[in-house]
């Protein structure tokens, strides 16, 4: 069975010696694959010789034997060379162009490492990944999400608050290159002491308490006067579109939904509850943000959903996702307002 891996646990096996022969490094978040890439070219590569042991190829342009020979050349005056190729996702899953690569993984070079890169996000092609050391670098979410913040502040004479921290996590919606554009602007600061959040809102462009996560509290907690308001400002903001934020409160909601049964069956409440939904976080990784927060979220508001309420409120998400994307931007904010109405609403009735 192929070897699966995260770039952290990449990273760990590079640092121990272990270099596979070839590597599939999959996902949607490009600055881990990057990295990813790196790293591999980092240890299997020395220095002095790097330029003559490098090939990097593009699976749009290879000819297909041009593959096979450059996996077949022998390093010069090193142990190893390394062969990159990217843009994989222009193979069809039955592509008659994939094959040599694949043939060629049956039987892969000893003095080569083959370290194949997938562009976008879909699932790996199942015939390369069998063959490889497998790379996830999907987005990073919860407690990994910031444990990645964490590394990077520890490589800087930079100190933030907590509630900077979580501020930055949410005005960047845990887009790692974002986030790095905006440490690098923290970084050209002059600041003595903690960094605290409304310099970090300031710089970032979006105030405390005006991110997708703030808006998706707000639907929750039944603020329906403040999620309203703060569609329009979430939908002018570089990065954020109605999708995002649908796809935000669906996932929130299923977790809802399991916080909400969870709490009936084993009378859980509170802290328990919070709790019992962190765990569940940290097993099934759904796209809700920081974990503790989201938690704690979950776990003040489930009272107030009942199941029957909150199935209804995944289905109209459900519909509002299908409109978002058969539709133009120019309706976003209409598609997003109705359904905060619609949730509000069903409050309403149930409370009637």
């Amino acid at each position: 069975m192929a070897t699966r891996l995260t770039p952290d646990r990449l990273r760990a096996a590079l640092d121990k010696g272990t270099i596979a022969p070839a590597y599939y490094i999959h996902g949607g978040e490009a600055l881990l694959k990057h990295q990813a890439v790196a790293d591999i070219m980092e240890r299997a590569l020395d220095p002095g010789t790097r330029d003559f042991n490098l090939d990097l190829l593009s699976a749009q342009q290879v000819e297909p034997g041009a593959l096979a020979a450059a996996c077949a050349t022998l390093p010069m005056m090193a142990e190893r060379r390394v062969v990159v190729l990217r843009d994989v996702e222009s193979w069809k899953r039955k592509s008659k162009a994939k094959l040599p690569a694949v043939a060629y993984l049956e039987h892969p070079a000893v003095e080569t490492v083959l370290v194949i890169v997938q562009g976008n996000d879909d699932d790996p092609d199942e015939d390369i990944a069998r063959h490889c050391a497998t790379v996830d670098c999907s987005p990073l979410t919860g407690e990994a999400l910031e444990a990645w913040l964490a590394q990077q502040l520890a490589t800087t004479d930079m100190h933030l608050s907590s509630d900077a921290r979580e501020h930055l996590l949410r005005a960047t919606g845990g887009d790692l290159g974002l986030l790095s554009a905006e440490l690098q602007k923290l970084g050209g600061l002059t600041v003595i002491g903690e960094i605290d959040r409304e310099t970090v809102g300031n710089l970032v462009g979006v105030r405390f308490g005006e991110t997708v996560d703030d808006w998706r509290d707000a639907v929750l907690r039944d603020d329906t006067a403040r999620a309203l308001s703060l569609v329009p400002r979430l939908l002018e903001t570089s990065g954020t579109s109605g999708v995002r934020l649908v796809t935000l409160l669906g996932s929130s909601l299923l977790l809802l939904a399991w916080a909400r049964t969870t709490a009936e069956e084993r009378r859980l409440r509170d802290r328990a509850l919070a709790e019992a939904v962190k765990r569940l976080c940290f097993t099934a990784r759904p796209g809700v943000g920081s974990y503790d927060p989201a938690a704690r979220l979950i776990a003040e508001v489930a009272g107030r959903w009942p199941i029957a309420r909150t199935r209804a409120a995944i289905a109209a998400t459900l519909a509002a996702d299908v409109a978002l994307k058969n539709t133009t931007i120019s309706d976003e904010a209409g598609i997003v307002t109705d359904l905060v109405l619609t949730l509000a609403a069903s409050r309403i009735q149930k409370a009637a």
